[in-house]
Protein backbone atom coordinates (compact mmCIF):
# COMPACT_ATOMS: atom_id res chain seq x y z
CA UNK A 1 0.00 0.00 0.00
CA UNK A 2 1.54 3.26 -1.12
CA UNK A 3 1.56 6.20 1.41
CA UNK A 4 -1.11 8.65 1.25
CA UNK A 5 -0.61 12.06 -0.06
CA UNK A 6 -3.22 14.02 1.73
CA UNK A 7 -2.59 16.94 3.16
CA UNK A 8 -1.54 16.94 7.02
CA UNK A 9 -3.00 20.09 8.90
CA UNK A 10 -0.92 21.53 11.23
CA UNK A 11 -3.85 21.07 13.86
CA UNK A 12 -5.70 17.86 14.61
CA UNK A 13 -8.70 17.09 12.43
CA UNK A 14 -10.56 16.06 15.25
CA UNK A 15 -8.84 19.11 17.24
CA UNK A 16 -10.55 22.44 17.84
CA UNK A 17 -9.59 25.38 15.04
CA UNK A 18 -9.25 22.68 12.23
CA UNK A 19 -11.23 24.97 9.67
CA UNK A 20 -9.26 28.38 11.16
CA UNK A 21 -6.21 27.56 9.58
CA UNK A 22 -7.28 27.78 6.23
CA UNK A 23 -9.21 31.46 6.08
CA UNK A 24 -7.26 34.35 6.08
CA UNK A 25 -8.79 38.16 7.29
CA UNK A 26 -8.07 39.03 3.64
CA UNK A 27 -10.45 36.46 2.12
CA UNK A 28 -13.89 36.93 4.09
CA UNK A 29 -15.86 39.79 2.67
CA UNK A 30 -19.44 41.16 4.12
CA UNK A 31 -22.04 43.23 2.22
CA UNK A 32 -21.36 41.73 -0.93
CA UNK A 33 -23.88 43.22 -3.53
CA UNK A 34 -23.78 40.53 -6.74
CA UNK A 35 -26.54 40.07 -9.63
CA UNK A 36 -26.35 36.10 -10.49
CA UNK A 37 -24.84 32.64 -9.53
CA UNK A 38 -21.78 33.75 -12.46
CA UNK A 39 -20.87 36.64 -10.01
CA UNK A 40 -20.66 34.90 -7.30
CA UNK A 41 -18.63 32.19 -8.12
CA UNK A 42 -16.42 34.74 -10.40
CA UNK A 43 -15.85 36.54 -6.83
CA UNK A 44 -15.25 33.07 -5.23
CA UNK A 45 -12.65 33.10 -7.54
CA UNK A 46 -11.24 35.96 -6.64
CA UNK A 47 -11.16 35.65 -3.19
CA UNK A 48 -9.49 31.97 -3.54
CA UNK A 49 -6.75 32.72 -6.02
CA UNK A 50 -5.42 36.08 -3.66
CA UNK A 51 -3.81 33.15 -1.97
CA UNK A 52 -0.96 33.09 -4.22
CA UNK A 53 0.05 34.74 -7.50
CA UNK A 54 0.40 31.10 -8.56
CA UNK A 55 -3.03 30.89 -8.96
CA UNK A 56 -5.26 31.52 -12.15
CA UNK A 57 -7.80 33.36 -10.91
CA UNK A 58 -9.59 31.87 -14.38
CA UNK A 59 -8.61 28.77 -13.67
CA UNK A 60 -9.74 28.84 -10.40
CA UNK A 61 -13.12 29.84 -11.66
CA UNK A 62 -13.21 26.82 -14.13
CA UNK A 63 -12.92 24.25 -11.30
CA UNK A 64 -15.46 26.09 -9.33
CA UNK A 65 -17.58 26.14 -11.92
CA UNK A 66 -16.89 22.30 -13.36
CA UNK A 67 -17.81 21.00 -9.81
CA UNK A 68 -21.26 23.69 -9.95
CA UNK A 69 -22.16 21.76 -13.20
CA UNK A 70 -22.32 18.83 -11.58
CA UNK A 71 -25.07 19.97 -9.11
CA UNK A 72 -25.32 22.62 -6.99
CA UNK A 73 -23.30 23.52 -4.03
CA UNK A 74 -26.26 25.13 -2.35
CA UNK A 75 -26.25 23.23 0.93
CA UNK A 76 -29.51 24.73 1.97
CA UNK A 77 -30.62 27.55 4.20
CA UNK A 78 -29.01 30.16 2.66
CA UNK A 79 -25.70 28.69 2.53
CA UNK A 80 -23.55 27.19 -0.25
CA UNK A 81 -20.09 25.79 0.08
CA UNK A 82 -18.50 26.20 -3.49
CA UNK A 83 -15.36 23.49 -3.63
CA UNK A 84 -12.87 21.93 -6.00
CA UNK A 85 -9.08 20.38 -6.24
CA UNK A 86 -6.49 21.89 -8.22
CA UNK A 87 -2.81 21.35 -8.07
CA UNK A 88 -0.20 23.76 -7.34
CA UNK A 89 -1.24 24.27 -3.50
CA UNK A 90 0.06 22.37 -0.54
CA UNK A 91 -2.89 23.31 1.92
CA UNK A 92 -6.89 24.09 1.21
CA UNK A 93 -7.75 27.47 1.42
CA UNK A 94 -11.23 29.21 2.71
CA UNK A 95 -12.72 31.90 1.68
CA UNK A 96 -16.11 33.71 2.93
CA UNK A 97 -18.65 35.62 1.55
CA UNK A 98 -22.01 37.35 2.85
CA UNK A 99 -23.81 38.64 0.40
CA UNK A 100 -26.22 42.16 1.19
CA UNK A 101 -29.27 40.02 0.11
CA UNK A 102 -29.72 36.09 -1.09
CA UNK A 103 -29.10 35.37 -4.22
CA UNK A 104 -30.56 32.50 -6.47
CA UNK A 105 -28.42 29.38 -6.41
CA UNK A 106 -30.16 26.64 -7.36
CA UNK A 107 -29.85 25.31 -3.52
CA UNK A 108 -31.33 21.90 -2.24
CA UNK A 109 -34.03 23.82 -0.43
CA UNK A 110 -34.33 26.09 -3.39
CA UNK A 111 -34.31 29.31 -1.16
CA UNK A 112 -31.46 32.34 -1.76
CA UNK A 113 -27.72 31.85 -0.38
CA UNK A 114 -26.31 34.75 1.09
CA UNK A 115 -23.30 33.46 3.19
CA UNK A 116 -20.76 31.42 0.59
CA UNK A 117 -17.60 29.38 1.63
CA UNK A 118 -15.72 28.34 -0.88
CA UNK A 119 -12.83 26.14 -0.79
CA UNK A 120 -9.72 24.81 -2.68
CA UNK A 121 -7.48 21.62 -1.38
CA UNK A 122 -4.69 20.12 -3.10
CA UNK A 123 -5.65 18.02 -5.99
CA UNK A 124 -4.40 14.99 -3.84
CA UNK A 125 -6.29 15.41 -0.70
CA UNK A 126 -9.43 13.59 -1.23
CA UNK A 127 -9.88 12.97 2.50
CA UNK A 128 -9.06 16.28 3.75
CA UNK A 129 -11.59 17.38 0.97
CA UNK A 130 -14.58 15.64 2.46
CA UNK A 131 -13.54 16.14 5.94
CA UNK A 132 -13.30 19.89 5.43
CA UNK A 133 -17.18 19.73 3.52
CA UNK A 134 -17.87 17.51 6.33
CA UNK A 135 -17.25 20.05 9.04
CA UNK A 136 -18.66 23.17 7.18
CA UNK A 137 -22.31 21.19 6.41
CA UNK A 138 -22.05 19.60 9.77
CA UNK A 139 -21.61 23.56 11.08
CA UNK A 140 -24.57 24.55 8.78
CA UNK A 141 -26.58 22.88 9.41
CA UNK A 142 -26.84 24.25 13.77
CA UNK A 143 -29.59 27.19 13.50
CA UNK A 144 -27.81 29.03 16.08
CA UNK A 145 -24.44 29.36 13.63
CA UNK A 146 -26.50 30.25 10.58
CA UNK A 147 -27.93 33.28 12.83
CA UNK A 148 -24.78 34.09 14.21
CA UNK A 149 -23.64 34.36 10.54
CA UNK A 150 -25.90 35.91 9.31
CA UNK A 151 -26.36 38.47 12.02
CA UNK A 152 -22.97 39.54 11.03
CA UNK A 153 -22.61 43.13 10.27
CA UNK A 154 -18.68 43.70 9.50
CA UNK A 155 -15.60 41.51 8.00
CA UNK A 156 -14.03 41.42 11.20
CA UNK A 157 -17.55 39.84 13.03
CA UNK A 158 -18.11 37.50 9.90
CA UNK A 159 -14.50 36.58 9.68
CA UNK A 160 -14.48 35.75 13.48
CA UNK A 161 -17.49 33.70 13.25
CA UNK A 162 -16.12 31.71 10.76
CA UNK A 163 -12.83 31.09 12.41
CA UNK A 164 -15.51 30.09 15.59
CA UNK A 165 -17.05 27.30 13.46
CA UNK A 166 -14.76 24.58 14.98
Amino acid sequence: MQPSTDFQPRRSIAGEGFLSQFVSRERVRTGVHLSSKKRLIEEVADLLSSYSSELDRDTVYQILNQRERLGSTGIGEGFAIPHGRINGIDQPIICAILLEQGLDFDSIDNLPVRCVVGLLVPADANQTHLQILSRLAKAFSRPEIRQRIMACRDDAEFFQAINDLD
